[in-house]
């Protein structure tokens, strides 16, 4: 097929840390995730309108001119048909048909082909909650049910509108703090919406405007970031503060500061 200097989306691999959420905003099934990065399959099944550019958190995708095979809606539907009976792996993939599918009311499609970040509620009240209980004292575990309701739970993976985040009371934890609190179910997360960061590893220059655009979506009713004590941490409370004032919304925040001993800190 002759080339043509066209508009086409462009991938910084440096940037791109393979979230997937570029994956379902291009229709045209032009997007995969390969090796852990987004890649553009093929020049042909790229229209070059971008519907992906506002999806990236980590503003890895952009539109360059350039010399390119022209976009062609007959190879796009093609590949649709294909992808229905691909036996490419799911690692590779990105949401095809059959990961739609699985999809109920509760749930919000897969931001990449990767099932596990699925946004979806978890039933942990009543009956789930009272079994889930029973297993863990089977399995010798200490007895005590999860507190969790929802998933994903990093803040990368989250999305804006998931239907779990409406009236909530949002719980930031920084990374480490699971680890370090022995009883963050109980103490913290019970009752709560959790996101999870960590302010020194991530890239967190988009985590502000997501936090704002969450702020804004939903109504939150609090907001409480739990930290450890270690310098680098600091940076989490500071940037839900930047968030809460760029939303223009007034939103009651709260700061919790986890020792290394496991133990509070700080609340306030």
């Amino acid at each position: 097929m002759p080339k043509v200097i066209r508009k086409i989306i462009k991938i910084d691999e440096e940037k791109c840390d393979g979230c997937g959420l570029c994956i379902p905003s291009c229709k045209e099934g032009a997007l995969q995730i390969v090796d852990g990065k987004a890649r553009l399959v093929s020049d042909v099944y790229c229209d070059g309108l971008g519907a992906c550019l506002g999806e990236c958190p980590r503003g890895a995708i952009t539109i360059e001119e350039r010399e390119a095979e022209a976009f062609d809606e007959t190879a796009v539907e093609k590949q649709a048909m294909r992808e229905g009976s691909s036996t490419i792996p799911d690692e590779t993939k990105g949401c095809s048909s059959s990961n739609q599918s699985r999809v109920t009311s509760n749930e919000s499609p897969l931001p990449c082909g990767c099932p596990g970040t699925m946004a979806k509620e978890l039933k942990v009240a009543g009956k789930a909650k009272a079994e889930a209980k029973v297993e863990a004292q089977r399995n010798k575990c200490c007895g005590i049910a999860s507190e969790l309701t929802h998933w994903p739970v990093q803040l990368a993976l989250i999305p804006v509108n998931a239907p779990y985040l409406k009236n909530a009371d949002l719980l930031l934890l920084a990374d480490c703090t699971a680890v370090a609190y022995a009883n963050l179910h109980h103490d913290f997360i019970r009752g709560r919406v959790v996101a999870m960061a960590c302010p020194k590893l991530d890239n967190t220059d988009p985590y502000v405007q997501k936090l704002a655009a969450m702020i804004q979506t939903n109504d939150f009713r609090s907001i409480e970031v739990v930290m450890m004590e270690v310098p680098c941490c600091a940076g989490l409370f500071s940037l839900v503060q930047r968030a809460a004032e760029s939303s223009g919304v007034r939103v009651r925040i709260k700061k919790t500061i986890i020792s290394l001993e496991g133990g509070v800190r700080e609340d306030d």
